[in-house]
């Protein structure tokens, strides 16, 4: 990194009882962005010049990641594509800033090479989605966490994939990502209070047997009960239970940031529970960005 002993009169600089210029110091680091952190987290390892002085390096490398989190999550959405993948590990390096992201592509890759494996053009939809919930809850063994159902971890790909445990909407979004990759037409429902998978009658099957869905469904998938196959009437009664009017977006797939949206607002509801007020008003911030 060019300025290296600039940077490091800066950091020498942290521990100035004036919080002015601490403020002005601050900034300046804050201009190197992500570069800086590996400097600093040296610098707070080895130099050590009292309490204040790390307490305000541990704030400063936060504050560099959290804007930076920001503008990766900007840059998402000014995308075409909005990958979700890539919008899932954005979400969880706000809270692992080292993810390793070639980690979570080999696991979902062996995930996939699994299901791929078995799969062949003369499946029906629904042979397809029988040897996938085989292979994804069986062999890989993802289930529901309704025991600890709020948990923060439900919301970080990088948990979900090492715990083989998750809410609704983590399970529906590492199952979806796998199918797509495999061509097969299965997207997010945002539901009231849950949320599910629509298999999308890409190829149009359902007219030949007189069963056309108004919203291009063959079948929905949730993949909270081991992939269990629901069909319309199932979701109308699930809304009508709830003491809601069914709505065109409770049948419909959502969008890839309106599923990144129901994470964050997951986020914030499990940082509330747990009382981490800084956690909820930065997770707020980033929703905020979401149209």
């Amino acid at each position: 990194m060019n300025n290296q002993s600039t940077i490091k009169a800066l950091v020498r600089l942290i521990e100035d009882p004036d919080e002015q210029v601490y403020e002005q110091v601050r900034g300046e680091l804050m201009k190197y962005g992500p570069d800086v952190v590996p400097v600093l987290e040296q610098s707070w390892e080895q130099d050590f010049f009292g309490l204040l002085f790390q307490n305000r390096i541990e704030n400063i490398i936060h504050d560099i990641q959290f804007e930076a989190i920001k503008n990766q999550l900007k840059t998402w959405l000014d995308s075409s594509e909005k990958d979700l993948l890539q919008g899932a590990l954005i979400i969880a390096k706000y809270q692992y800033p080292s993810l390793d992201e070639e980690a979570i592509f080999t696991q979902i890759q062996s995930i996939r090479r699994d299901i791929w494996l078995e799969l062949n053009d003369h499946q029906t939809a629904f042979e397809q989605v029988k040897i996938f919930n085989r292979i994804f809850f069986g062999m890989h063994g993802f289930k529901g966490d309704s025991k600890n159902y709020h948990t923060p971890a439900h919301s970080f790909i990088n948990q979900v994939l090492e715990r083989k445990k998750g809410n609704p909407l983590s399970l529906c979004l590492i199952y979806s990502v796998i199918a797509q990759s495999l061509d097969i037409p299965i997207y997010g429902v945002n539901l009231p209070n849950h949320f599910i998978l629509a298999y999308m009658d890409d190829k149009h099957s359902a007219i030949k047997f007189s069963s056309y869905d108004e919203y291009g469904v063959l079948f929905y998938i949730n993949a909270y009960s081991k992939g269990s196959i629901l069909d319309g009437n199932e979701i109308k009664s699930f809304i009508q239970g709830i003491h809601m009017q069914p709505e065109r977006s409770h049948f419909e797939p959502c969008s890839n940031s309106a599923i990144l949206k129901r994470m964050l607002a997951n986020l914030i509801f499990a940082f509330q529970q747990a009382g981490s007020a800084q956690k909820v008003s930065e997770l707020m911030e980033l929703r905020g960005l979401i149209p």
